[in-house]
């Protein structure tokens, strides 16, 4: 079935949630692979790779490292994807406060050499996406959030671990907002050293400093987020760069 122009990703995941909940795919199964599901619905690999996103913060769907996704649910978990696709980009991040700063505080805990490898793989690319010239915003936010959910995965806690799969597609679509709006110079585009401050305290075994640095950086987030809404609009309070998508 080939999709029309729009929204092609929330058309995708509407084409594969439909078809997971008529039984196409039973739970406990694999999905196609994403070249085959971008053949089947005549979109790019890319669009595939967003809904499938979607289709995990419904709870429908959850990657296996290797082995591919599968199929969690046949009917999404009820009004979480909606709540999330109404809520404004600084709620998800004050949000994410609450998931990330205790994520990086058990991070420094429980870490283990496998961990401290991942969180300096992801913060290695973060870098090079950073001081990529003329960087691709996608590419750029997709490495940021790789590095945040290595940070999470750190904690060895599920629940936070879901939490933030939740959270990731709609932080994604906020974060490339923000990024247009305040243009390639933003301190968005240049906040390593607060992200190399996380892995330090997290190698040190310190689970305040963790938070800490966690809570810094995403409170910058949200300073900038009110920032590229004022520039572009004074007269407006709020903090979001977007409305409701």
């Amino acid at each position: 079935m080939a999709l029309q122009r729009a929204s092609l990703a929330d058309q995708a995941a509407d084409v594969l949630a439909d078809r997971i909940g008529a039984g196409e795919w039973p739970v406990g199964s694999p999905l196609p692979g994403e070249h085959a599901l971008a053949a089947e619905l005549g979109v790019g690999r890319s669009t595939v790779r967003e809904a499938l996103r979607a289709l995990s913060s419904r709870g429908l769907v959850r990657a296996r490292q290797g082995a591919g996704v599968f199929v969690t649910a046949s009917t999404p978990s009820p009004d979480w994807d909606d709540l999330l696709r109404r809520a404004r980009v600084a709620d998800v991040v004050e949000a994410r406060v609450a998931i990330e700063v205790q994520a990086a505080r058990l991070a420094a805990a429980r870490r283990t050499p496998a961990d401290l490898d991942a969180l300096r793989a992801t913060l290695a690319a973060r870098r090079e996406a950073e001081l990529t010239p003329s960087p691709d915003d996608g590419a750029y936010v997709d490495a940021d959030q790789r590095f945040h959910a290595a940070v999470v995965e750190a904690s060895h806690n599920p629940v936070l671990v879901e939490l933030f799969a939740a959270f990731a597609p709609r932080v994604r679509a906020g974060m490339l907002d923000l990024l247009t709006l305040a243009g390639p110079g933003s301190p968005h585009h240049h906040d390593q050293d607060a992200h190399a401050a996380i892995v330090s305290a997290v190698e040190d075994r310190d689970p305040d400093g963790a938070a800490t640095a966690a809570s810094d950086h995403l409170q910058a987030v949200l300073d900038a987020l009110s920032g590229a809404r004022a520039a572009t609009d004074p007269a407006t309070t709020s903090p979001d760069p977007e409305e409701t998508r």
